[in-house]
C-alpha cells in the first residue's frame, strides 16, 4: 500500500522543472510576439493620422475654391475642424502656407507620446507624401 501512495503522489501536479521550461518558452514567445504588435499598433495609428491628412487636404481644396486662398490652421480651427481625440491623442499637426508664387501649404503631422519614434509626416498642396516610405 505504501508504495502505490507513493505512486499516486508523484503523478499529481507539475515538477519544478516543469514550470520553468513553461515560463521559459512563455517568455521567448512573448518577447518575439510583444515588439510586433507594438509595430502594428504605431502603423494602425500612423495610418489614421494619414487618413486625417486626407481629409484635411479635401477641406483645403474646398478653402481653396472658396476663398482663392488655402486655409491656415487657424481659418481651419475656425470653419469648425478638430482633429479626432484618437488622432489628438498622438500628432499635432501644422499648416504651412507657401509665400511665394502660386498658392500651396504644407501639412504637417508630428507624433507625440508613445508613437514619437516614427517621425513627423508631410503632405503638401501637389500631393507629395513624406516620408515615401511611411505612405
Amino acid at each position: 500500500m505504501n508504495q502505490h501512495s507513493q505512486a499516486r503522489r508523484r503523478s499529481s501536479g507539475f515538477t519544478l522543472i516543469e514550470v520553468m521550461i513553461t515560463v521559459a518558452i512563455v517568455a521567448i514567445l512573448a518577447s518575439i510576439a510583444l515588439p510586433s504588435y507594438q509595430q502594428y499598433i504605431i502603423r494602425s495609428k500612423r495610418s489614421a493620422a494619414q487618413a486625417q491628412m486626407m481629409d484635411i487636404a479635401n477641406r483645403q481644396q474646398q478653402y481653396l475654391i472658396a476663398n482663392r486662398v488655402y486655409a491656415d490652421k487657424a481659418a481651419l480651427t475656425a470653419s469648425g475642424y478638430s482633429l479626432p481625440s484618437e488622432v489628438s491623442a498622438n500628432y499635432s499637426y501644422d499648416v504651412t502656407l507657401s509665400t511665394s508664387g502660386a498658392p500651396g501649404y504644407t501639412l504637417t503631422f508630428r507624433p507625440t507620446g508613445a508613437q514619437q519614434g516614427d517621425g513627423d509626416l508631410t503632405l503638401t498642396s501637389e500631393g507629395v507624401k513624406s516620408p515615401s516610405g511611411k505612405w
